[in-house]
């Protein structure tokens, strides 16, 4: 559980703190942190506005848990989506999709997340720092199989991960669709250059 949220201790209660979440999820989303109270939270979910501090000490409290599951979920839809892939670039191909699929599900995901880092640096941090992990862990196996090139797979993980956050704006959020084919084409040329080892793109140049 995340900091300064208390776990529930019945089934019932799970069900109340997945309620109160949820709720806030939404109130965040529409109106933003600071226009939402703890009342509207509470009046969403359908509970007393008491039953609040029994499992957060506060809204920030409450704020911090919702974008540590959001974070969950997203790394849990990435992995469902691109295990079993036989190649680094279908996984780099369909987990860019995914996560722009994502992004147009989760509505609320930009607002939140973003929203974060102005009311507490460390959870907007916590949010990318476990992203970039599970990613680097990814590319540093696909090193060792030769897969990609090497270097830094933090580096590499960041720069990649920026791709798709930039994308999911212009696209999933603003535009509330995927990209075009040509462009998850282009992206998709622009990352497998960056990623294919030396060797293997020199010899392909040699065949052109």
């Amino acid at each position: 559980m995340s900091r300064q949220a208390r776990k529930p201790l019945t089934a019932r209660g799970e069900r109340t703190r997945c309620k109160l979440l949820h709720a806030a999820e939404r109130e965040f989303g529409e109106f933003g942190f600071h226009n939402a109270s703890v009342s509207s939270i509470t009046r969403r979910a359908g509970v007393a506005q008491g039953t609040f501090y029994i499992y957060y000490s506060s809204k920030e409290a409450i704020l911090r848990e919702l974008v540590d599951s959001i974070g969950q979920k997203l790394r849990r839809t990435l992995k469902e989506a691109t295990d079993g892939l036989a190649t680094r670039m279908e996984m780099e191909r369909q987990g860019l999709l995914t996560f722009l699929e994502f992004a147009i599900r989760e509505k609320n995901l930009y607002r939140v997340v973003l929203e974060s880092q102005f009311i507490d640096e460390s959870i907007y941090r916590d949010y990318y720092e476990r992203l970039a992990e599970a990613y680097t862990a990814q590319l540093q196996r696909s090193q060792e199989l030769g897969e990609t090139r090497a270097g830094s797979a933090t580096a590499q993980a960041w720069a990649l991960m920026g791709i798709a956050n930039f994308l999911g704006l212009r696209y999933s959020v603003w535009e509330g669709r995927l990209p075009p084919a040509e462009v998850v084409d282009t992206v998709m040329a622009f990352i497998e250059g960056g990623l294919t080892p030396e060797d293997a793109a020199a010899a392909a140049a040699k065949r052109c």
